[in-house]
């Protein structure tokens, strides 16, 4: 199992690379003001104890949630998942949307399904989710 945990960290990480590489790239060509993902980890923190993070620590705790934590549960569950290595990273891409939607866009003070933003936005947030997802399979399977 530690091999898998590890390679699920490592499968993360080259994801969570592609994803930011993806947001900044969208940012320099004026699609989005500044990767919009990155103020989510300070807003959910001072919602939570009120306490104020620097704009930095949305890079940090980016790179921490998407390496460990959700390479973690990757290698957890992707036995579990159906499909191709790829068909599997996009069903815990999707997973990962809907609980975005459900529990962090709220903590963010954005909202279920980040309403307070508009459709737009979640379609964006799924587009990218499915990026990652597939990204991470097919990494963690490599």
């Amino acid at each position: 199992m530690e091999t898998s945990l590890s390679s699920g960290i490592w499968a993360g990480f080259v994801a969570t690379v592609y994803l930011s590489l993806i947001m900044i790239a969208k940012a320099k060509l004026g699609m989005t003001p500044a990767p919009e993902r990155l103020r989510a980890t300070p807003e959910a923190v001072a919602t939570l104890t009120g306490a104020r993070l620097p704009s930095r620590a949305g890079w940090i705790g980016f790179f921490v949630v998407g390496s460990v934590f959700w390479g973690v549960a990757y290698a957890v569950l992707q036995p579990f998942l159906p499909g191709e290595p790829w068909v599997k990273g996009l069903v815990f891409g999707a997973l990962l949307w809907l609980a975005a939607m459900i529990v962090f866009m709220p903590l963010a003070g954005q909202g279920l399904f980040g309403k307070t933003r508009g459709v737009s936005p979640a379609v964006a947030s799924l587009i990218l989710q499915l990026a990652y997802g597939g990204v991470l399979g097919l990494a963690f399977a490599y």
